[in-house]
């Protein structure tokens, strides 16, 4: 079993948006791999509009250049990208997404896939926080069975 099909065999029921793309970084590209239900909720399209498609679909006028700049530095250097962008829903709505994407590679090392988590967050209200995960929260909590194995791998906490 590759890392891709484990991951598309976790991610089916997961509560979270679980997004894995090739590892094409320049435009058009990447291009959606897989896309689990949760994903499609959040963005508010059904899989088939998903897949094959750039997660650039998700981008509009308050998507920050800086984010997506830091985001693409990531990708390109084969780390880790832990941020937070402006992203649109199909109707045009916005949100404030907390994203985790990592590389997947393959045995020979090159790095084979994208896979990204993403969660809708709200600003906490109260005392700012030092660190930008500090200042956000998630809009639901989940006590899907899966939280526990993406908490093991440290998904939107620090490596």
């Amino acid at each position: 079993m590759t890392a891709f099909e484990l991951i598309q065999a976790l991610a089916q029921d997961a509560a979270i948006g679980i997004v894995v793309t090739d590892a094409t970084i320049e435009p058009p590209g990447p291009t959606i791999v897989y896309a689990n239900a949760a994903f499609g909720l959040l963005v508010g399209r059904g899989l088939d509009d998903i897949v094959g498609r750039s997660p650039r679909f998700m981008q509009g006028k308050e998507t920050r250049r800086t984010g997506l700049d830091a985001f693409r530095r990531a990708l390109t250097s084969g780390e880790r990208f832990h941020g937070f962008l402006t992203n649109y829903r199909t109707d045009g709505t916005k949100y404030r997404a907390e994203i985790d994407c990592r590389p997947l590679h393959a045995a020979e090392g090159r790095i084979e896939n994208f896979v990204a988590f993403q969660r809708e967050v709200i600003r906490r209200i109260g005392r700012p926080a030092t660190s930008a995960a500090g200042r956000y929260e998630p809009t639901s909590v989940s006590n899907d069975s899966l939280t526990e194995a993406l908490r093991a791998l440290a998904v939107f906490g620090h490596a």
